[in-house]
């Protein structure tokens, strides 16, 4: 057994199935949690604040919605460029040398932020041309989960795939069934 945290561990050192378990725990946990979200939004934020109905509104929620995840890609780019500012190793920039173990961790949580960021937002805006009222608290539940995600992503990354799994689904599967329930109304209304 390695004393190396198991995030900078070998292929041949990790346990894939141990890794596996805690990555599809992860999944089941945020789809049910993610189920849950879906429908205390639906039916508890419309007592809050109305819904827009019309386009031209609908597309300004969810660009006013993208902002909260945008914001995730925001703080990746501080973080690393803090990062380079105050490490020799890393001073000259990804042209110089790959990043040193100093901010490796965060040019990662910035690389995956904005990976994730983009497909959320692009998400939003389908569901914000295809759906109104009560139905765009699904993309309320989208940031409130980004950011969750974002957080527990971050701070479980150094402990293994396993510990930064729960952050990737948060993340992820809202935005999958974004894009799910977009496609399937974009087809039952043929585009």
């Amino acid at each position: 057994m390695s004393d190396r945290p198991e995030y900078l561990q070998s292929a041949d050192e990790v346990d894939m199935e141990a890794q596996e378990q805690g990555i599809r725990t992860a999944g089941w946990i945020s789809t049910v949690i993610l189920a849950c979200g879906v429908a205390a939004g639906y039916y508890l934020l419309p007592r809050i604040f109305e819904f827009p109905t019309e386009l031209v509104d609908r597309m300004a929620f969810a660009a006013k919605a993208s902002i909260f995840v945008l914001v995730w890609v925001l703080i990746g780019v501080m973080m690393v460029s803090t990062g380079r500012r105050r490490s020799p190793k890393d001073i000259g920039g990804s042209a110089a040398a790959p990043p040193s173990d100093e901010i490796a961790v965060y040019v990662a949580f910035l690389q995956n932020s904005l990976e994730q960021a983009v497909l959320a937002v692009g998400a939003y805006w389908a569901l914000s041309a295809l759906v109104k009222g009560p139905w765009l608290s699904v993309i309320v539940v989208g940031v409130v989960f980004f950011t969750v995600g974002r957080i527990l992503f971050l701070a479980g990354y150094k402990k293994s795939a396993r510990g930064r799994a729960l952050g990737m689904t948060l993340t992820m599967l809202p935005t999958l069934a974004g894009y799910a329930l977009a496609i399937i109304l974009m087809g039952r209304g043929l585009f």
